[in-house]
């Protein structure tokens, strides 16, 4: 796995998905910069490799967990008015990636505060048909909070970290058209009567 990165975040506002009249070549690369942070309890990472699904499995076990959930995304064969998708490549603002995974787990922790164990992963650069692309799992002394954190790990990732999709099907290539604009992670401390 990558080793440790220090990045620090300042205000970013981005569109979700790059402007459709703009010609934007897809690179076949792989991004040489990682951002990867990993605690006891905590493990966010932004990596070109494959995502190990069983490592981050094991490394959720706790003496006190009763359940893990674990949700893998991965690369499909078709989007929205697109048949045939044979590869998907992630670009992420990578600066930016890393704080926004940690403030996800931060609110994660505040929402359940009994979750022991966090992991929030996701790839870079080209994923094949059926490679997994992002990774969020909880580890808890109870199903109810693994699955709620998990979910919300996800959906909130999704909506707030600044990391782009370009589809590559039969007949083109182009950026994902479910994108979203990117919005800042919600935080109970700015909103308290958010908390459960």
């Amino acid at each position: 796995m990558p080793t440790p990165q220090n990045v620090h975040s300042e205000s970013l506002f981005l569109p979700a998905a790059w402007p459709s009249d703009r010609e934007v070549p897809l690179r076949r690369r792989t991004i040489s910069n990682v951002s990867h942070h990993q605690s006891n309890d905590s493990w966010v990472v932004l990596t070109p490799d494959e995502l190990q699904i069983g490592e981050i499995y094991d490394w959720c076990v706790h003496r006190s967990g009763g359940a893990i959930v674990l949700f893998s995304g991965t690369a499909r064969d078709h989007a929205e008015g697109r048949d045939d998708v044979s590869l998907l490549e992630y670009e992420a603002y990578e600066e930016h990636v890393e704080p926004r995974l940690e403030a996800i787990v931060e609110e994660m922790r505040n929402l359940w505060p009994d979750i022991l164990k966090v992991v929030i992963a996701h790839r870079t650069g080209p994923l094949e048909i059926g490679e997994s692309s992002v990774v969020v799992a909880v580890s808890s002394p109870h199903r109810p909070e693994a699955f709620e954190a998990a979910r919300f790990g996800i959906d909130t990732l999704k909506a707030t970290v600044p990391i782009w999709k370009r589809e590559v099907w039969r007949d083109g290539e182009d950026w994902g058209l479910a994108a979203q604009d990117i919005r800042d992670v919600p935080s109970t401390e700015q909103n308290p009567e958010r908390s459960l």
